[in-house]
């Protein structure tokens, strides 16, 4: 396991903070998603590479924050973008998990 994703497996202090119930941007610009990704490093929510908009990676790409997680129910896995790694768990402040999928409002309806 790669030394960014070893700090996911040791005991944290607190949580990540999900920024929003859903993708950040396409929430903006009224676009859906497919699934969702939590920054586990600022907690900016971004929908996932099978979305249009691919706001995760794109995240990525302008902050350099190594580590997502899944914030999509009962899943706990994460991934470094920096050493293209995954491991299928973490353990997750309840916050970190979302109890449902979060739709966009266009899905919703």
């Amino acid at each position: 396991m790669c030394r960014h994703l070893s700090r996911l497996a040791s005991p944290r202090d607190e949580p990540v903070v999900p920024s929003s119930h859903g993708c950040e941007e396409c929430l903006e610009r009224g676009d859906s998603w497919v699934h969702l990704r939590l920054c586990m490093t600022c907690g900016h929510v971004g929908c996932c590479d099978d979305s249009p908009n691919r706001h995760a990676t794109r995240h990525f790409h302008a902050t350099k924050h190594p580590v997502i997680k899944s914030f999509e129910p009962g899943e706990d896995w994460a991934a470094c973008y920096v050493d293209d790694e995954m491991t299928e768990s973490v353990v997750a402040f309840p916050i970190e998990s979302p109890p449902v999928h979060y739709a966009a409002p266009s899905e919703a309806r």
